[in-house]
């Protein structure tokens, strides 16, 4: 992969002929997100993805979303065709396995009418595609396989697959958001860093016999997080969390076994459980990128970093990610400025990677505070969750990290801002 650095004047840079100005690779919830927040900007844009446009509309697996993803979703104009096919949150119940401890957090703890939403994944691709059908702006390039990327000074050229056929595109920015194993960010030789952990993750959508009451759980265990995120029908997704092993065994264990341990942890709270969907499991990894941008590239959301899923951060970050890149992009944009030009996209690392950072340690650290059997830190957090119940302050902050209220927020994410972009349109 060639990168060369030679300088040319904003005039040259005007006139040279590319495709596009951006070209994202990857059409998930992230990638579709950053095209929606572009797509009135005045740049040329393309989106690639490897399957077919409708291929994701029946995924199930919901994501917990913040207030923060909330904002950008109702600024991008999709919020009234989500919202009721989602599920809003007032309460979020944090409990250590079996100890008594309870913390019920409220948002008269935040100052706002909820805590967060339940979507699933089909919900929300397609209320994003909607958006971007009568779009003259952004062209699809689906399916469409990215064989290579060739970097110069001015623009990258994409060789790309599609239809059987091979042709190059040229744009003045490529921005990778095709996940964790990124083939973009690979072929740019750019490191990552980071671990496995010891568990793995089963989700699976149970019905239970008493009401759900839109309640938001987080149980910690020895064995890792077991969490439940009410969605609409009174229908909820757990996420539990185990060692390879035991996932393992409980991925493979007849149905009547499986509900039977779902039973103990809930203590029989909500009545009998019926699946209503099958089981899935996946592994568990923190992974984050030497870098984020170099000269005509940007990472964002899982290409950039991935995190443990305690907490349900991980797809937040992408999405704020897309938030802020658009927000660099347009104001670049609006004063006559370069996209892809390292300058630029380095303002998008400065913000983003820290704020990252931080999100991505605190979810280690409290998946290791509550995944063990020492004595020491049992002590620990059960005086954690007994000073959270009793300082307002606590709670308070806690739930301005959970909900991404914290840090520097994007313009897509304060509703009440007067932007120069009218995203919704």
């Amino acid at each position: 992969m060639v990168l060369t650095q030679a300088a040319q004047s904003p005039q040259a840079i005007a006139s040279r002929s590319v495709d596009y100005d951006v070209t994202i690779v990857g059409g998930g919830i992230v990638g579709l997100t950053l095209a929606c927040s572009l797509k009135d900007s005045g740049l040329r844009i393309a989106l690639m993805e490897a399957r077919p446009k409708e291929a994701g509309f029946a995924n199930r697996r919901a994501y917990a979303i913040t207030l923060l993803s909330g904002r950008i979703f109702q600024r991008l104009g999709i919020w009234d065709e989500v919202l009721p096919q989602i599920t809003t949150f007032q309460q979020i119940r944090l409990a250590e396995e079996l100890h008594p401890e309870v913390v019920d957090l409220q948002p008269n703890d935040l100052g706002t009418p909820d805590l967060g939403y339940v979507a699933e994944h089909g919900v929300l691709l397609r209320a994003l595609h909607q958006r971007l059908e009568q779009c003259s702006t952004v062209d699809w390039l689906c399916p469409a396989t990215v064989q290579s990327v060739h970097y110069e000074s001015q623009q990258a050229t994409l060789t790309v697959a599609i239809d059987d056929t091979v042709r190059q595109v040229t744009s003045r920015l490529v921005i990778a958001a095709d996940g964790a194993r990124s083939p973009i960010r690979q072929q740019a030789g750019i490191q990552t860093h980071g671990w496995k952990y010891w568990q793995s993750c089963i989700t699976v959508v149970l019905r239970p016999e008493e009401s759900h009451q839109n309640i938001a759980r987080e149980h910690f265990w020895a064995s890792g997080p077991f969490a439940t995120l009410p969605l609409p029908g009174n229908r909820c997704q757990i996420v539990l969390t185990a060692p390879h092993r035991q996932a393992q065994q409980w991925l493979e264990a007849p149905e009547a076994e499986f509900i039977a341990e779902l039973q103990r942890r809930y203590q029989g709270q909500l009545g009998e459980l019926a699946m209503v969907s099958d089981r899935q499991l996946f592994p568990v990894q923190l992974m984050y990128s030497d870098r984020y941008v170099q000269s005509r590239l940007a990472l964002v959301g899982d290409a950039a970093h991935c995190c443990h899923p305690v907490g349900g951060q991980g797809m937040n970050l992408g999405i704020r990610d897309a938030a802020a890149l658009a927000q660099v992009l347009i104001q670049a944009q609006q004063r006559g400025q370069d996209v892809g030009s390292l300058r630029i996209l380095q303002r998008y690392e400065r913000w983003r990677r820290l704020e990252t950072m931080a999100i991505l340690m605190f979810t280690d650290v409290l998946d290791r505070l509550f995944s063990n059997n020492w004595w020491w830190l049992r002590r620990l957090r059960r005086l954690g969750l007994w000073g959270m119940n009793r300082v307002w302050l606590v709670r308070h902050l806690s739930l301005r990290l959970m909900t991404g209220l914290s840090g520097r927020l994007p313009d897509l994410a304060q509703p009440d801002l007067k932007s120069t972009v009218d995203y919704s349109s």
